[in-house]
């Protein structure tokens, strides 16, 4: 059996702009709930070593919370996730300005970026599972942004994981990363720390980064720092070095560079282990870098599907992504996007449980 798809209506924007809920289900009985807006990961149940499942990813009961949230829980991110410092770029020698919502810098794709989006949904199940897809056209100048620009983001629940494909054209040059904000804690939603989840991730280096967060160019390795994550260490066992990065960072804010990828096919990035529920998350990803975010900005504002609230380090991002501020930084892996080129991306978080 390859599962089934449940579409049902969520509500609608103040305009009447209705939005639609898609549920997931394998045969092994996970299950992912995806809705239109901001083509948001909403919920995502995963079992632990007795066979209970859990909810591992923070979200909203409602759209109305969704509508008003500002952390961008579970959303598609775009045009260009994460910062573009001074709200700039240059392509073939055009500047092009874009809206500064993070200081100086822009962040996320503006101020009405992908995740504040209603996209066009449809839901299918296939041999190995349901899936739904979604697409929206990002008018030339959207945001700044220039080039109109054709996107796909599709869910699939296959047996043991949830793979978000992407796909993209435009019809004049553009920059283009795109990303899911998913807050995953592998314990369940709502349940406090995630300083006890051990991780791994296969960087020997990252993009170390200026106050405010933007990269600084350098290319620096883990070696002897709190960002050594080659073999699985507690979250919270640097977290609170007095390294200048992690103080910049209020913690962990950083892009990893991933080890290189001659096939550009999705490969282990990262896993996390949950030592009490037994749960065991990879993230493979046919992008170059990974941002790891302990949530370092919830402050108790947000309350979640299960009525609790939200604070820092009760969650962790895995953002897959090309690097911040790649448009200015030639040395950089390139995120121009050209007419007639094909933009394509995967990502799979992946399921287990250890013994």
């Amino acid at each position: 059996m390859a599962g089934a798809l449940d579409r049902r209506a969520y509500g609608a924007l103040p305009d009447g702009t209705p939005v639609e809920r898609f549920v997931l289900r394998n045969a092994r009985g996970m299950t992912a709930e995806v809705i239109s807006y901001g083509a948001i990961l909403a919920s995502l149940r995963a079992p632990d070593r007795a066979s209970a499942f859990a909810n591992v990813v923070l979200g909203y009961a409602s759209l109305q919370e969704y509508l008003a949230d500002d952390a961008s829980f579970g959303a598609t991110i775009g045009r260009y996730a994460n910062r573009i410092a001074g709200g700039r770029f240059v392509i073939d020698g055009r500047s092009y300005e874009l809206a500064r919502n993070n200081g100086p810098n822009s962040i996320h794709g503006g101020l009405k970026g992908f995740s504040k989006r209603v996209w066009q949904a449809e839901g299918t199940v296939e041999a190995d599972g349901p899936a739904v897809a979604l697409r929206y056209i990002s008018a030339d100048g959207e945001e700044g942004y220039p080039g109109r620009l054709s996107v796909e983001v599709r869910y699939a629940l296959t047996a043991d994981a949830i793979r978000i494909d992407y796909a993209a054209s435009t019809d004049k040059p553009t920059v283009l990363n795109l990303t899911n904000h998913s807050y995953f804690n592998l314990a369940g939603e709502g349940t406090g720390s995630i300083e006890d989840h051990e991780i791994m991730i296969a960087a020997d280096t990252f993009t170390p980064v200026t106050a405010d967060l933007i990269p600084t160019s350098e290319i620096r390795s883990v070696d002897g720092t709190p960002f050594d994550f080659r073999t699985p260490t507690a979250i919270g066992a640097r977290l609170r070095a007095g390294d200048e990065q992690i103080l910049l960072g209020r913690g962990y804010d950083h892009n990893f560079v991933l080890r290189a990828n001659p096939t550009r096919e999705a490969r282990l990035a990262a896993r996390v282990c949950e030592p009490r529920s037994g749960r065991v998350m990879e993230v493979l990803t046919s992008e170059p870098g990974v941002q790891l975010y302990t949530a370092n900005f919830l402050n108790g504002r947000h309350r979640g599907a299960g009525a609790r609230t939200y604070r820092q380090s009760d969650a962790l991002c895995l953002e897959t992504q090309h690097f911040p501020n790649s448009p200015n930084e030639p040395g950089f892996p390139s995120t121009v996007l050209r007419p007639g080129d094909a933009f394509r991306s995967r990502t799979e978080y992946r399921f287990s449980t250890s013994s």
